[in-house]
């Protein structure tokens, strides 16, 4: 049995009378690809944001390798290695690829004192260099991000949640807008960095073919709670879910 690096604990989290998430419980275990999907509405995005700490739950606690990390700052919970994307790119159009990588690693590595004194690039320019190759970005290393088609960008947004080897990434939708063969692209890499580098992740998604395909674990919100949870081949078999949310 894996430890697990994220629990999730009877997380609430109501807007006055509406509730969003109603007393979600999971966690992540070290290793593997997790994919939470449901319907519109759901509550996935604000689950999100209660244990990215974006939002205050109502109730409940969130865990990071055991500690509670239930309301901390986002950039608190980078320090402990918990790194995410946005539905939103979060790139800097005006600098390179390999300059947002660095950009990047520095959220997570060095102190005020190393940016002001160490080398230009903070040290990070050989990590950066391995991320680009890692990611077969290499042909585009020293173009503007604002310059890559948007698929490309979602790589590169992929590679610096990843550049500082996190503990945990959270990809918000990274399929939302790639065409067929960037996904493809891009599924490749996620999971090459899982199988060769133990990557731990968890994916919020409205393509189901690419977290069926992705992921190792399935969980299933409808109306804020978790619905069904089980491997792709389950989840795809479970009647309620069939009825509330795939619909074939």
């Amino acid at each position: 049995m894996t430890n697990a690096i994220l629990e999730v604990e009877g997380i609430r989290k109501r807007f006055g009378g509406i509730t969003a998430v109603d007393g979600v419980s999971f966690e992540v275990r070290e290793g593997e690809i997790l994919g939470i999907i449901g319907p519109n509405g759901c509550g996935k995005s604000t689950l999100f944001n209660c244990i990215l700490g974006q939002l205050r739950p109502t109730e409940g606690k969130v865990r990071v390798d055991g500690r509670v990390t239930t309301g901390m700052r986002p950039c608190e919970l980078n320090r402990l290695g918990v790194s995410r994307t946005f539905q939103l790119l979060q790139v800097f159009p005006q600098l390179s690829v390999r300059e947002n990588l660095i950009l990047a690693g520095q959220e997570h590595k060095g102190g005020m004192a190393r940016r002001l004194f160490g080398p230009r690039d903070a040290g990070l320019g050989p990590d950066a260099d391995r991320m680009i190759a890692f990611f077969k970005l290499d042909h585009l290393a020293h173009q503007r991000a604002g310059g890559l088609s948007y698929g490309q960008q979602k790589l590169l947004d992929a590679a610096m949640a990843f550049m500082a080897g996190p503990r945990l990434v959270l990809l918000d939708e990274p399929a939302g807008g790639v065409n067929l063969t960037m996904l493809s692209n891009l599924k490749e890499r996620l999971k090459a960095i899982n199988a060769e580098q133990g990557a731990t992740f968890v994916v919020i998604e409205h393509n189901m073919d690419f977290v069926m395909s992705l992921c190792t674990r399935v969980i299933v919100l409808a109306e804020g709670k978790v619905l069904a949870e089980g491997t792709p081949a389950e989840v795809r078999a479970n009647g309620q879910v069939i009825e509330a949310y795939l619909g074939h």
